[in-house]
């Protein structure tokens, strides 16, 4: 089974995403800000990670630059519930796989991981 990184500060978002997950397919491992994401993704070595930009120690965004650089080939979906064009962009160029809108619709999530596998 390919594994997920779940990367957000709010519980209730972490659970509601990993029963999504599990449900498509996917091994589930958690992290409640950028650094523990990034020490996550260093020692799993996750297919995939679920990504909320507005979070603390480092931001998503400063996680996503991480990520690129040490991890290429995980694919990145960036959860947030507002985007800027001008970071949607970024997000982009780093590589993120895509994006999934804030409160998170489950429909809306399988289809996106579906998509990753």
């Amino acid at each position: 089974m390919p594994t997920l990184l779940i990367a957000d500060d709010s519980m209730f978002q972490r659970f509601q995403a990993a029963k999504v997950a599990k449900e498509a397919g996917f091994d589930v491992i958690e992290a409640k800000d950028g650094a523990d994401c990034l020490t996550q993704a260093r020692t799993a070595h996750p297919e995939a990670v679920l990504l909320d930009l507005n979070m603390p120690d480092p931001g998503g965004l400063a996680v996503l630059e991480v990520l690129s650089r040490e991890l290429p080939a995980v694919q990145v979906v960036i959860v947030t519930a507002d985007i800027q064009e001008t970071t949607r962009r970024r997000c982009l160029e780093l590589g993120a796989a895509g994006f999934v809108n804030k409160p998170v619709e489950p429909a809306a999530l399988a289809q996106v991981l579906r998509e990753l596998l």
